[in-house]
Formats: C-alpha cells, sequence, structure tokens
C-alpha cells in the first residue's frame, strides 16, 4: 500500500467508528463536507441523506469507505491539503475503542487511552500503519511492517481499486470497475507470471497495466499470498521474513519506480526473493523505463521479463469489451481512439471533474461554457467537429457564468485543447476552426444526473443545423428530439409539444401532428396557432382557421396575417355579393373597389353605375379612376371633378393633378433608376423601348436582371424576341422563369406555381 492508503484505512476507521446519534452525525456532516471540497459529491450526498444501521457497520463497509476514501485522496485536485484535512479530522474524531469496536483484539489495558487518541497498540493491521495527530505521528517508520504473509490477502481477493487501478466514472446500478475484459497479452503476462522471477508490465500511462498485471496474477497464481508495500518502503527484510514458509508469496511493485534505489529492489535482493519462490510482479510507465533505464537504480531491470502493453486497443480487444454487457465498456469500445479503452474509462471521471471545477469565476469561466456547449450538442447527436463560429455564438445564449470577461475566447480555446494527464484534451480540433468535445466528456455527461436537462431551443438548432449540413446524421439528431419533446411535453411544456409536432408532421404523421398544434395553441404559443390555422385553410375550413390566424398575426406573423386577410377577403367578397345582388348600394360600391383589379370592366361599371343611380355620391371617385384605367380621360375628369365638388379632397388632389399631359423627358425623369430600387431599371428600359432606343433598353433590362427583378429579364426576353433571336429570348424567358415570372413560365409552356399558404 501506498501512504495514502495508511492514511485512508485510519480516517475509515474512524468514519464508521460505533458512536451515539448525535456524534455520529456530527462526524458524518465533517467527512461529507471533506469529500465534497476534494472532489466527491457523490459521497457527500450519501452521508448526509441514507440512513446508518444504529448497530454500526459491518466489515464489508468499513472496506467500502476506506476505498472511497483512498480514492477520493488520489484524485484530490490538492493531494497534500486533502491529506492535511483528513489528519484534522482524523484528530478530532478519534474514538475511544470500547463495546463493539475491533480496536484491541486481547483485553482491555490497564488504563484507558486519552480520549483524542486512537490505541493501535494491541490492533492487528495488514501493512504499515500511520496514526495521526496534529503533532505526532504513531507507528512504524516507512520500512518493513507487517504481522506475516498469512495475514497478506491472496491474489483472488486483492481488491483492484486499492492496488492502483483507476476507478471508471460512477454509474447507477452498476459496480466502481467495469468487468475486465481480456487484453491480447494477458497469456504472455500469464506465462511469465507463472514462469516467476521479475515480471514487468511495460505501457504508457492509462494503458491499463495494473488491471491487466492483476487479472494474470489471479488467474495464474489465486491463492498466493500478495504483499503490496508502500513507495520507498525497505524491502531488505522481506527475504528473512519468509525462509522457510511454505507458502507461495507475490510481491506486487505498482509503479515499480518507486520501488528502486536505497532500500528497495536491486539484483541482489531480487536473487534472494526468487530464491524463496517469490515472484515479483510490477508495473512500469515507459518513461519511467527510459529514465531508470540506464542508472544504477535501474540495474534490476536487466533480469526482468517485460511484456509490452499497447494503450491503443485492437480491434479484437474492443470487440471483446463491447461484448462485456456493461454499457460503459460498449461507450469505450465504440468511441475511443488512440486512448484505448482503458484510458478512455480512466480518463473521463478526471476530465469531467476539472471541467466541472472550471466554472469557477477565478478558473477558466468562458472555456467552461465553451466545452459545455460542444458537450451539450454532441448529448443532441451532433457528433463530430463543431465550427468555432457556433460555439462562440451559442455559448452566449447560455447564463453567463461570473468572471466570463477574465479570458478571451482564444485564451478559453487553447485551455480547453491541452492535453490532459498525457491522453486527451477537453475538446480536440477537427479542421482549421473546428472544435470536438472529447467522447469520453460527452458519455459521462449522458451518465450525470446533476446536469441540467438540454433546452428546447438548444435541440431546435441541433435539428437546424442537422438538416442543413450533411456531415451531421439528422435521423439521428430527430430521433434524440422526439424523445426530449415527448417527455418535456408529458410535462406540460407546450413549446416542446409545438416542436414534437413539427418532427411528427416532418415524419406524415399528420393527425399526431395536428393534436399537438392544437393542444400548443391552447397553452398560448403563437406559432402553434398559426400552424393550425394555416392546416384549416389548406384543407378549406377558412373560417375555422380565422381565430388561429388572428392569434398568429397579433404575435408578429406576417405570414398568418397575410393569409387572415386573404380568407376575410373572400368571405367579405361573398356578403357583399349576397348585399349587392339585394340592391344595397354601399356593397356594390364596396364589391366594386374591392373587385376593382381583379375582374371584368362590364361587371365593374354595372355595379358603379348602380350605386351611383341609387344616390351614393362616394361611388364618384371611383368612377373616375375606372375611366382614367380605360383611357378615357375625359370622363374620368368629369366624374373626379364631381367628386371633389362633393368635399372629397384625394378625388380633388387626382384631378388637380391627373389632368397634365407627361412628356418622355417627364418619365424618363420619374423614372431614372438608383442602386435602391431594382424595379426603375425595367421600367427605364420599357420607355426607352418604346422611343426606339433598344441598345439603351437592353442595358438597362440586364441591371434590373442582375438587381434581382425577373420583370426585367422578362422584357429583355420579348424584346430579342421581337429583334428576330429566338435562342437568346428563350435563354431571358427562362431565366425570368426561375425567378418565377408568369409570363415567362407561360411562354415557356410550364404552369404557374401555385401559392403556398401554410408555408411558415
Amino acid at each position: 500500500m501506498r501512504l495514502e492508503s495508511e492514511l485512508a484505512s485510519v480516517g475509515a476507521d474512524v468514519l464508521v467508528a460505533r458512536r451515539g446519534p448525535v456524534e455520529w452525525a456530527r462526524v458524518r456532516k465533517a467527512f461529507a463536507a471533506w469529500f465534497k471540497d476534494n472532489g466527491a459529491p457523490g459521497y457527500e450526498t450519501e452521508l448526509c441523506v441514507v440512513p446508518w444501521p444504529a448497530a454500526g457497520l459491518t466489515e464489508l463497509d468499513e472496506k467500502v469507505w476506506f476505498t472511497r476514501v483512498r480514492m477520493t485522496l488520489d484524485h484530490a485536485p490538492d493531494r497534500d491539503a486533502a491529506a492535511e484535512q483528513l489528519r484534522a479530522l482524523i484528530e478530532e474524531f478519534a474514538p475511544v475503542p470500547g463495546p463493539g469496536r475491533t480496536f484491541e483484539s486481547g483485553p482491555e489495558p490497564e488504563q484507558s487511552p486519552p480520549a483524542d487518541h486512537v490505541d493501535f497498540r494491541r490492533g492487528t493491521f495488514h501493512g504499515p500503519v500511520v496514526g495521526v495527530q496534529i503533532q505526532n505521528t504513531y507507528g512504524a517508520h516507512p520500512a518493513l511492517a507487517h504481522t506475516g504473509p498469512a495475514d497478506w490477502p491472496t491474489a483472488g481477493e486483492l481488491e483492484p481499486l486499492t492496488h492502483g487501478v483507476r476507478p471508471a466514472r460512477r454509474t447507477k446500478g452498476l459496480p466502481e470497475l467495469p468487468p475486465y475484459v481480456e487484453r491480447d497479452v494477458d497469456g504472455a503476462v500469464g506465462s511469465a507470471v507463472a514462469e516467476g522471477g521479475l515480471v514487468v508490465v511495460l505501457g504508457e500511462p492509462f494503458a491499463g497495466k495494473s488491471r491487466t498485471a492483476l487479472a494474470a496474477l489471479a488467474t495464474v497464481l489465486p491463492t498466493a499470498r500478495v504483499y503490496a508495500p508502500a513507495r520507498h518502503v525497505d524491502l531488505r527484510g522481506l527475504p528473512d521474513l519468509l525462509r522457510g514458509r511454505p507458502d507461495r508469496c507475490v510481491l506486487w511493485l505498482d509503479d515499480l519506480d518507486g520501488h528502486l534505489g536505497d532500500g528497495g529492489l536491486e539484483p541482489r535482493l531480487l536473487a534472494r526473493l526468487t530464491g524463496r519462490g517469490v515472484v515479483v510482479l510490477a508495473t512500469l510507465r515507459e518513461d519511467a523505463y527510459d529514465e531508470h533505464r540506464q542508472t544504477s537504480r535501474g540495474r534490476v531491470l536487466d533480469l526482468a521479463q517485460f511484456v509490452e502493453l499497447p494503450r491503443e486497443w485492437s480491434q479484437a480487444e474492443r470487440g471483446r469489451a463491447a461484448g462485456a454487457g456493461d454499457p460503459r465498456l460498449a461507450q469505450a469500445a465504440r468511441h475511443s481512439g488512440v486512448e484505448g479503452v482503458a484510458a478512455y474509462l480512466a480518463v473521463a471521471p478526471l476530465l469531467w471533474e476539472e471541467w466541472r471545477r472550471a466554472g469557477r469565476p477565478d478558473r477558466h469561466p468562458r472555456g467552461h461554457a465553451l466545452v459545455r456547449v460542444a458537450v451539450d450538442l454532441a448529448r443532441c447527436g451532433l457528433r463530430g467537429p463543431l465550427p468555432q463560429e457556433q460555439l462562440v455564438e451559442l455559448h452566449k445564449s447560455y447564463e453567463a457564468p461570473a468572471g466570463l470577461e477574465r479570458e478571451t475566447v482564444e485564451e478559453a480555446l487553447d485551455w480547453a485543447a491541452g492535453e490532459r494527464f498525457g491522453v486527451l484534451p477537453l475538446l480536440r480540433r477537427g479542421g482549421p476552426r473546428g472544435w470536438e468535445a472529447v467522447p469520453c466528456l460527452v458519455d459521462a455527461a449522458h451518465g450525470d444526473d446533476g446536469l441540467p436537462p438540454l433546452d428546447g431551443a438548444l435541440w431546435q438548432r441541433a435539428l437546424e443545423i442537422a438538416r442543413t449540413d450533411e456531415a451531421y446524421d439528422f435521423a439521428t439528431v430527430a430521433a434524440l428530439a422526439r424523445t426530449a419533446f415527448r417527455s418535456a411535453a408529458k410535462a406540460g411544456d407546450a413549446t416542446a409539444m409545438y416542436r414534437l409536432g413539427l418532427l411528427e408532421e416532418g415524419r406524415g404523421l399528420q393527425e399526431e401532428a395536428e393534436d399537438l398544434f392544437r393542444r400548443a395553441a391552447e397553452a398560448g404559443v403563437a406559432q402553434a396557432a398559426g400552424r393550425v390555422g394555416r392546416l384549416l385553410a389548406e384543407r378549406g375550413e377558412g373560417k375555422e382557421a380565422e381565430p388561429f390566424l388572428e392569434r398568429a398575426a397579433e404575435a408578429g406573423d406576417g405570414g398568418a396575417a397575410t393569409l387572415l386577410g386573404r380568407l376575410l377577403r373572400d368571405r367579405a367578397q361573398k356578403w357583399l355579393e349576397a348585399g349587392a345582388g339585394q340592391g344595397d348600394s354601399e356593397a356594390q360600391h364596396l364589391l366594386a373597389d374591392l373587385l376593382f383589379t381583379r375582374t371584368e370592366s362590364e361587371w365593374l361599371w354595372d355595379l358603379y353605375h348602380r350605386a351611383s343611380a341609387a344616390g351614393r355620391t362616394e361611388v364618384a371617385r371611383s368612377l373616375g379612376m375606372w375611366h382614367l384605367v380605360w383611357n378615357s380621360r375625359l370622363s374620368g375628369e368629369t366624374w373626379l371633378r364631381r367628386a371633389a365638388d362633393a368635399g372629397d379632397e384625394e378625388a380633388a388632389d387626382m384631378f388637380r393633378y391627373g389632368g397634365r399631359p407627361e412628356s418622355l423627358e417627364d418619365s424618363l425623369s420619374y423614372f431614372m433608376p438608383s442602386d435602391t430600387y431594382p424595379l426603375d431599371h425595367a421600367h427605364y428600359g420599357a420607355l426607352l423601348e418604346g422611343a426606339g432606343r433598344t441598345d439603351d433598353a437592353r442595358d438597362h433590362y440586364r441591371d434590373g436582371y442582375e438587381m434581382g427583378d425577373s420583370y426585367a429579364a422578362y422584357r429583355l426576353a420579348t424584346l430579342l424576341e421581337k429583334q428576330g433571336k429566338p435562342d437568346e429570348a428563350k435563354t431571358w424567358y427562362r431565366k425570368a422563369a426561375d425567378m418565377g415570372h408568369p409570363a415567362a413560365l407561360k411562354a415557356l409552356g410550364e404552369p404557374p406555381e401555385k401559392p403556398d399558404t401554410v408555408k411558415e
């Protein structure tokens, strides 16, 4: 064990010692704060919420809390500070041994120890023991301290998490470690262990060296007693301790470089150990091997059997991981790259904790926010690199954490892109300006119940991105969004109902979509009201559509307002026709005005004539305009004068200015083209064409087309046709038709498109 293991063992004993309810609650609260401060809030919750048995905890419970204390010490952001805090807790709460406690195994001492001490004098321990107070340390010097191999655990009993194996992320309902997956080198490691001597599993950090070595040991020598000393413990007394013992023993040296040098493993000690049948099983990082290989401390490496363990997993290993029955292994097999499955599992909780803590104002709040966006979009199904512009844009839509102004976007991205633990960054680059959250971070987010659910607006944005960018699988994003919207809709979220309706409509499920739209509209979602109105209008149910469209129009939906106006116009025509048919002069006048540009002139004249004959003076202006449209200038001026004399000021203005003759120069001046009004080019060209200046007209038609006027393209086509250039004319008819001009479509023999009444 390492020194941290000894401290963790004492801390766990103090935590689970039997006490009265009040004292026990105080101890649990203090340890809960320690766990929280050092990056293990899940244990804080368990200590504060889960009831503990009044009769005390079992031996198994004590082992569990020892593992948890040890893991928290190992992964604390500041390990030294965490150890000092734990020592303070031990000093404060160390219990007086009494009934039900097992610090002693013999009769009571003559004098009880002080209340602020733990009595270690007659206890039984496996490995070195450190009793801790503020000023004093009880126990052995870091040399060999043990009661003998009979008390050492067997290889089959070893707990991996307390012997160098890194934990995976905690997942509810699953064990702390996934099941072991057979590695391609297992046979080589097993053969070396069976042969004996010094066996070293060599590899990069997080390659899975410790787990692989311990699995081979448990398979080949399951009943062998295993001694696992702390780093730098003096091992020279071990051969004498084992003299004459029949037990098969193993010396476990995780991170072998910590066991080299004075008092550590060297050739003569190795020879004495192997002479007594001891197998020395160790792990070693490649960088440590390179550092010690040519030094006096590393001479023992010449005697080792090395088995190299690659960090990147083979396809066969990934296949075995995928079929192991643990979702964490399946995710790692699917998403890990060159870092390998073991590193993927072990680094994920470390990255997650670093990202979580980075949101504090004094750390990297902007980096935290940018990583959050990348993780959230990946949770939406947008796996793969995302444009930097999208991350920057979307991180502004999140609630801004305090201290955001402390770092620029570039500084935040540089921080997020830094490789952690020699394995993975938080964000990795994808192209010149693309970024992707590392998959293990995304999988960790999926398994974290404390992370808020994804916002509906973010889901909608993810759908828009996937719909327009073929780099992403829209079907996957839509399926995930559907599940999220359905859950939110079930909880009463009206906007989610509307968004779910859009997705169902896209799948062709019209009835389900309309039901969702109606429910959302009833709950006040204006967009849903507009959608229902459009669907009803499309089916010819205009009257039923009107209240929905009006609600949407009042909320600013211009398309709904236009459709509502069209429906109301059609209804107005129906009822004005009914009134006109009954001889109502006002209805005749209003109907004629409504149909002024939509119907044949004879009917309009009849309506106006009947209305004026009935004595309706207001019709005079309308009749004047009707005559002017039909080029009856004198008749039109006569009717306008009549209206003006009756007090119609607008008719008076029309009469005053409408009869003035207009020259070509006046017209050209009126339609003088500008850069802000493209239609003038076509009108100006038409005047020039009428005046015989066809070359100038052609230039203006082209200018109008370049500015987006389909009529200019159509006019140029007709001019070319008149000039006997049918091929060129057809080209320009095509240009105008592609822009939607109805006469151009007709000239090409193509039916005009019908207006879309349900378009958002």
